[in-house]
């Protein structure tokens, strides 16, 4: 694959998804940075935004096999991950089968994943960051390309459960999806109360996105870049000395190396997408939030002062630009 072949493979979804999704043009693309760049994404939103439908759409696109979960209270690990079974042989003999469960699957729908016990939410873990299963002492490889797009109600409504840190920083991308504009509104009542049923086309065979993901990655970055991006990342550490008097007041931990991992690999892809061979210092600060959002802990003072990690986040960068100056 080329930087071309991947710029009209994008061209070719993102016009495929805009038929069944009204307007909500940056979550699409973050969707497809993600994607493209091999990460998990979480949609953070109130109900009825269509972040579920969004995801869908995104998995008839591709040609890859697609499960989804509805996540609730008393869903268990093993609805997640599978099970072992005993099952008769022919012989009459007893043996344990392993039953896997949809998380064997290219792309997880998981849905209000926030309305499970961090018990099962954690389930996913070990699939997110190694790609495999362990039932028992048996490893399960899963297959490849394996995704996880994730959506969640804000946390302060009802019935709703805070992710693990550890399972957050598994996220590639958290994505805010917003309220529709008024002419998107428009848009989303002819699509939908009339009587036409809207479908699409699999435009993105399977090997297309590894090969995307394999392209991405021979992008080179500019050590200049990359202390950029590095600089960024210090910024949201209360205990740097680079770090802004907000970030030292408010916040509890700042963001990992995943982050500045997610940032970089989601600036290549963000560059190949511009037909460029090199990444700039721009397309770093136009990820950042997506990358580093759900990887800051907020103290609770900071909390109560309204202080969101976005506002970390866009503090930092502009430490880092100072810092370049």
């Amino acid at each position: 694959m080329t930087a071309e072949d991947l710029c009209a493979l994008h061209k070719r979804m993102r016009s495929e998804i805009g038929r069944v999704v009204a307007g909500q043009h940056a979550v699409i693309e973050d969707l497809l940075v993600a994607l493209f760049a091999g990460g998990h994404v979480l949609l953070e939103g109130v109900p009825g935004l269509g972040k579920t439908i969004l995801v869908r759409t995104l998995a008839q696109v591709l040609d890859l096999d697609f499960a989804r979960i509805q996540f609730t209270p008393d869903l268990m690990p093993a609805d997640i991950t599978g099970t072992s079974l005993i099952v008769s042989g022919s012989d009459g003999s007893k043996r344990f089968e392993f039953q896997p469960g949809p998380v064997f699957t290219n792309i997880l729908l998981a849905d209000e994943i926030n309305r499970a016990t961090p018990k099962t939410q954690s389930a996913l873990l070990e699939a997110m960051q190694e790609r495999q299963v362990t039932v028992g002492r048996q490893h399960h490889p899963l297959r490849e390309p394996f995704l996880v797009m994730a959506t969640q109600n804000p946390l302060e409504m009802e019935g709703t459960y805070p992710l693990p840190e550890a399972q957050l920083d598994r996220f590639f991308f958290k994505i805010s999806v917003g309220y529709p504009s008024a002419d998107e509104l428009h848009a989303i009542l002819d699509r939908t109360t009339g009587a036409e049923t809207l479908t699409v086309s699999r435009v993105a065979p399977g090997q297309d996105v590894l090969a995307a993901r394999h392209l991405i990655r021979s992008v080179q970055v500019a050590r200049a870049v990359q202390d950029y991006a590095v600089a960024i990342v210090l910024a949201t550490h209360p205990g740097q000395p680079c770090a802004p008097a907000l970030t030292r007041s408010t916040v509890r931990y700042g963001a990992s190396p995943r982050g500045l991992q997610a940032m970089i690999l989601a600036a290549k892809t963000i560059a190949l997408l511009d037909s460029r061979l090199h990444v700039a210092r721009e397309d770093i600060a136009r990820v950042a939030p997506a990358a580093l959002r759900h990887r800051i802990v907020i103290g609770y003072e900071g909390e109560a002062d309204g202080i969101t990690p976005d506002k970390i986040v866009r503090e930092a960068i502009s430490a880092a630009d100072r810092m370049e100056a």
